[in-house]
C-alpha cells in the first residue's frame, strides 16, 4: 500500500442493550462481516478497572468481538495491551442485528468466561439470569440462551474449542 493511499477503516457502533435500555455505547472498528458473522476490534470501552476476580479488564485492553445474526452467544477475544491474551468473555444474548453503522446485541445476563491457558472455564451471572425474569416473559428465548451457555461450555472446555467457532 503506498504512503499515498487514502485506506479508511469502517466504524461501527457497538450498542449493548440490557432489560430496554442502552448499557454501554462505544466504537468499533469493523473487521468483517460475511452476512452472518460479524467481527470487530476495540478498546476497553468501561471506566477505569473491573476486577471480576478471575480477569482484570483495564484501559489498553484490546477485544477482538465476534456476533453473529444467528447464534445466541457473542465470544471476545481479550488481550492487555502488550498484546498477551488474558482469555475470551462470552456473552448470552440475542442474535445480533447490524444496521448501517450500528450493531446492536441484546444481553440476556448468563456470560462465560474461559481463561488464556484454559485451566479455568466459569459461568457466571446465572443469579441474574433466573432474576431477569426471562423464563416466564419469554420461555423460548430463555431456553435458546441456556443452549446457547451450554454449548459455549462445551467448546471453552476443548483446546482449540472456541477458536473453532471464530474460524
Amino acid at each position: 500500500m503506498s504512503a499515498n493511499s487514502a485506506e479508511t477503516t469502517e466504524q461501527l457502533d457497538v450498542v449493548l442493550v440490557k432489560a430496554g435500555r442502552t448499557k454501554i455505547r462505544y466504537p468499533a472498528e469493523l473487521v468483517g462481516d460475511d452476512g452472518n458473522h460479524i467481527t470487530v476490534r476495540a478498546a476497553w470501552a468501561g471506566e477505569g478497572v473491573r476486577d471480576f476476580g478471575f480477569v482484570r479488564f483495564e484501559p489498553g485492553d484490546a477485544f477482538t468481538e465476534h456476533y453473529w445474526r444467528d447464534r445466541w452467544y457473542a465470544v471476545k477475544e481479550v488481550r492487555a495491551g502488550d498484546g498477551t491474551l488474558k482469555g475470551w468473555y462470552c456473552d448470552i444474548t440475542r442474535p445480533a442485528l447490524r444496521s448501517g453503522a450500528e450493531l446492536v446485541v441484546e444481553d440476556l445476563d448468563l456470560d462465560l468466561w474461559r481463561s488464556a491457558d484454559g485451566t479455568d472455564v466459569l459461568r457466571l451471572d446465572e443469579d441474574e439470569f433466573a432474576e431477569s425474569g426471562l423464563t416466564e416473559r419469554d420461555p423460548e428465548a430463555a431456553g435458546a440462551a441456556m443452549t446457547a451457555l451450554d454449548e459455549l461450555e462445551v467448546f471453552a472446555s476443548v483446546d482449540g474449542g472456541l477458536e473453532s467457532l471464530l474460524a
